[in-house]
């Protein structure tokens, strides 16, 4: 007789028939995996409402958790219940809420952005230029692909964004040229690695399965590979992953020490600059919340508040002057 798989396996199947990124997946069986342990290792079916909430109120009382980190876990808890357990108790939960504090986005000058670039380099001061150039988030910019980029119409396609959404935005003229030729490094070393007998790149959903060999088409690698072969931990294939993205905030720090600005920066702090220079230029609040792929203006809002001017053809805030 088959025997059941454990319980995080199971989890995890059912993530995966959900197409959920890798984050995603890691971050719900670690949560998962802590409230059994919280409550003495007890199975989940034993278990209700009243402990969910005793879980979620110790983090907000005893742990000081984020109302952002609270929430990650009440969605873990969630989709465990209603996924996998197919157990509806989750209904009404009355646990202590993290306080989320109002803080401000950490928002570069154009100056500062601009001086942060050009103390980078390599293919971190490409990534970057995209960050404050498209306002993407940190991880769509490492996952770009090379069928993302599009040339001729001036745009960059960012699939699966937050939420699963696609979206489009600008492609910035002064980052054409970088990428071009960064691209043509790209190229030969996928050509060495499918001469070494690799070559294939992760690919979404039932891609790979759809369209065979699709998964070594130059049009599907990563923009900004990594520089190394990896072992993918879901499948287990030796392959080439896109760039970290703890590596990439870790040369914007560097930069920000050598560029001299005293705030705390991260890749997101060129999204936060992108959508206040567009306001600041008067752009409509609707247009930059389509760019920022935002669900509600409500988030977009936090920026600023400006008169609406109506969409226009949008100049990205990178494009301000020529540069290198």
């Amino acid at each position: 007789m088959k025997q059941k798989p454990k319980l995080l396996d199971q989890v995890r199947e059912k993530i995966r028939v959900r197409h959920y990124s890798i984050r995603t997946e890691e971050s719900y069986v670690r949560w998962i995996r802590r409230f059994i342990l919280f409550h003495g290792k007890r199975h989940p079916k034993e278990m209700g409402t009243a402990e969910v909430e005793a879980f979620l109120s110790d983090l907000a009382v005893r742990g000081k958790v984020a109302a952002s980190t609270q929430n990650q876990a009440f969605c873990a808890l969630l989709f465990l219940y209603k996924n996998v357990l197919n157990m509806d108790i989750l209904g009404e939960i009355n646990a202590l809420r993290a306080k989320r504090p109002l803080r401000r986005p950490t928002v570069l000058s154009f100056d500062e952005a601009i001086g942060l670039i050009d103390a980078m380099s390599g293919v971190f001061q490409l990534v970057a230029k995209i960050l404050y150039g498209c306002g993407l988030r940190g991880i769509e910019a490492v996952r770009l692909r090379v069928n993302d980029l599009d040339f001729g119409l001036n745009q960059i396609m960012v699939r699966d964004g937050k939420g699963q959404k696609d979206r489009v935005t600008m492609f910035p003229d002064n980052v054409k040229a970088g990428i071009r030729e960064h691209l043509k490094y790209v190229k030969r070393l996928h050509e060495n690695d499918l001469k070494n007998g690799f070559g294939a790149v992760y690919l979404p959903g039932a891609l790979a399965r759809k369209y065979k060999n699709a998964d070594k088409h130059w049009g599907w690698q990563y923009v900004f590979p990594s520089k190394t072969l990896s072992v993918d931990p879901r499948s287990g294939i030796k392959r080439r992953h896109h760039l970290h993205l703890a590596s990439l905030n870790s040369a914007i720090k560097k930069a920000a020490g050598i560029a001299g600005i005293n705030k705390n920066i991260s890749s997101h702090s060129f999204r936060h600059s992108f959508a206040t220079h567009l306001l600041e230029d008067g752009y409509d609040i609707r247009t930059v919340q389509e760019l920022l792929g935002h669900k509600d203006v409500s988030t977009t809002m936090i920026y600023t508040h400006v008169l609406n001017k109506g969409p226009k053809a949008v100049q990205s805030p990178l494009d301000r002057r020529p540069m290198d």
